[in-house]
């Protein structure tokens, strides 16, 4: 069972989401041969305040 493990910052819409389930998905079944079904993506978005870069907070930039 492929899981999938998007971190993002917030923002993303339904649609995005959308069409990335589909195209991360049909990767996964053309290039390694499992099945659709067992494929599982989690979308995790985070707050510009709870990510970090370069010592400094996205919020802050």
């Amino acid at each position: 069972m492929p899981v999938i493990i998007l971190k993002s910052r917030k923002g993303l819409s339904i649609g995005q989401k959308r069409r990335i389930a589909k195209e991360f998905t049909e990767t996964l079944v053309s290039t390694t041969g499992v099945k659709k079904e067992l494929v599982t993506i989690f979308f995790e978005e985070k707050e510009p305040g709870d990510i970090a870069k370069g010592g400094r907070l996205r919020c802050d930039e």
